[in-house]
């Protein structure tokens, strides 16, 4: 079945794109802020919480980068104004961090002094490797004068425990998730359970040392160990959290909330979607049948 789903893949990636259109309305929030307040609006009214995301990264200018910043204040000043139980994730990249690393610290600075006043909250999200140091750093620099603001790292990473073992000595707030990016094998592992392995590694050490964790995955496994882990360990629930993209296992999604842990919806939206949705499809090619089923049978 996954040499059929691959196939339906690329046969899905030539469709045009008011076709595609009907899987990304799974994955995507929609092109207007509006519309992903809506849909946070309706995830807060079943007791989960949500962080929100500009879609676009890999930006080539400053003006790019600055309208980025720019729609991230929009953001937080929404989430501020409907009282949303919400967040914002930001990627470096488009504000700024492969132009200049100095003004992306002063971008991102931006939002995180905004996001204090409103009392609320920014995550950096982490990219493919030539960006993992960069983004680090960034880190680093703002958590030096502001706490509310988070990183992200990923297992399939071989650095990433080291990396948890420094950053846990300044208390960071983390999202651990496996990882999407094509990497070569010398600095990443392939083996699926390797993966698994280096992640429950993780997490157990950022338990350990006291740090915020959110837990990001759809991997069942995962989850399961991360109860376990988290009932062995006696850990309150005011240092954890589960996440999940918006549109995937929701029945996974439903069942976290359900047994009375913080589960947070990670809810993108922007004219970016296409690319956006070509990668989520091809991270969980499974979804392609069902969209081509959908396609010819209009079922």
């Amino acid at each position: 079945m996954n040499a059929v789903n691959n196939i339906i893949v690329s046969f899905v990636k030539l469709l045009p794109r008011s076709i595609v259109h009907i899987f990304a309305k799974k994955y995507v929030a929609g092109e207007t802020l509006e519309e992903a307040v809506n849909v946070v609006k309706d995830l807060n009214a079943k007791g989960i919480v949500a962080t929100m995301d500009v879609l676009g990264e890999s930006i080539t200018t400053k003006e790019e980068a600055e309208k980025s910043k720019i729609e991230g204040l929009r953001v937080l000043n929404a989430i501020n104004e409907h009282s949303l139980d919400a967040n914002l994730s930001i990627k470096p990249t488009s504000l700024g961090l492969a132009i200049d690393k100095n003004f992306c610290y002063d971008q991102v600075l931006e939002l995180v002094k905004k996001a204090k006043e409103y009392n609320n909250f920014v995550r950096i999200d982490m990219e493919d490797s030539p960006y993992t140091d960069l983004t680090i750093e960034l880190y680093k620099r703002i958590r030096e004068s502001y706490d509310n603001v988070g990183i992200v790292v990923q297992s399939y990473l071989r650095r990433t425990y080291d990396d948890v073992t420094e950053l846990n000595k300044m208390n960071a707030n983390y999202r651990l998730c496996k990882g999407i990016y094509i990497e070569p094998e010398k600095i990443a592992y392939k083996d699926k359970q390797e993966v698994r392995d280096s992640y429950m590694k993780s997490l157990s050490k950022m338990l350990d040392d006291g740090n915020y964790v959110g837990i990001a995955t759809h991997d069942k496994y995962l989850i399961d160990e991360s109860y376990k882990l988290i009932e062995e360990k006696n850990i309150p629930k005011n240092k954890y959290e589960f996440q999940m993209l918006y549109g995937v296992t929701e029945h996974l999604r439903d069942q976290i909330n359900s047994d009375g842990h913080k589960i947070r919806i990670y809810v993108p939206y922007g004219e970016q979607w296409y690319a956006y949705s070509m990668r989520r499809l091809q991270e969980n090619p499974d979804i392609a049948w069902y969209i081509t089923k959908s396609i010819f049978t209009g079922k």
